[in-house]
């Protein structure tokens, strides 16, 4: 590491005071947030009212959640022991939260035209894969880098024809993440700018630079619970009362 990253790896430690469970948990928090207000609170809007502020409230900090999974599923690349197993949960998860995804988003028990984010998050996981295993064998860095892009476009449009969560936004911010790993604030500020267009999301891309490397007390099967659960949940909610 040349002396310039590690002035700013230096500079950045005072406010790297998180560990991956504490930003993971206040990512689900954010996705809750997020969810209840598009599931319940905007089905119920009607003109202007204390409950229009409360949804935008709700839509600000529901902005959180995405740059942090994001985040995490590089972060989880490159200190997972089995890339493998880590792939498998991811799709395995994505299969079990597809109908209560659809469920949730279109009240409906499969809907072919917008798939879940678990799947959104095994192809960034496929993509910083093969594009690190390239890394490995193409010695020129100007090729690799070329080459690398056309593997994110490729793998975009792959995430667009089979109508992912947040789409090429997803497999562009991961590239990103894998690209300025060792450079976090720079990752967060790049990756920002790829998404600008939600505003807010910067509170999540600040929360990105918090990490401190250390994992925390974390429960797998939570983490990959908590999604079809509360989708489910939520999806029975609109079910129900017609939402």
């Amino acid at each position: 590491m040349d002396l310039n990253r590690r002035f700013n790896r230096e500079n950045l430690k005072k406010f790297q005071f998180l560990n991956g469970a504490q930003l993971k948990y206040i990512a689900f928090l954010s996705m809750l947030i997020d969810h209840v207000n598009n599931g319940i609170v905007t089905p119920l809007l009607d003109g202007k009212g204390p409950l229009l502020y409360i949804s935008n409230i709700f839509s600000i900090l529901g902005r959180i959640a995405f740059p942090i999974f994001i985040f995490f599923v590089v972060e989880g690349f490159f200190r997972t022991k089995s890339r493998k197993k880590y792939l498998i949960n991811l799709i395995l998860f994505g299969i079990i939260a597809e109908v209560p995804f659809d469920m949730f988003t279109s009240k409906v028990f499969y809907n072919p035209n917008w798939n879940n984010m678990m799947f959104t998050l095994a192809l960034c996981l496929v993509t910083v894969w093969i594009i690190d295993e390239l890394k490995g064998k193409i010695k020129d860095k100007y090729l690799w880098y070329g080459i690398s892009i056309v593997i994110v476009m490729v793998f975009g449009l792959i995430s667009m024809l089979l109508s992912l969560d947040y789409d090429y936004h997803a497999i562009i911010l991961a590239y990103v993440f894998y690209i300025f790993y060792d450079r976090p604030a720079l990752g967060a500020a790049i990756g920002y700018i790829s998404i600008i267009k939600e505003l807010y999301s910067f509170l999540g891309f600040a929360m990105t630079i918090t990490y401190n490397g250390k994992r925390g007390k974390q429960y797998k099967w939570f983490n990959y619970l908590f999604y079809p659960v509360h989708l489910l949940i939520l999806g029975i909610i609109r079910f129900y009362f017609d939402l």
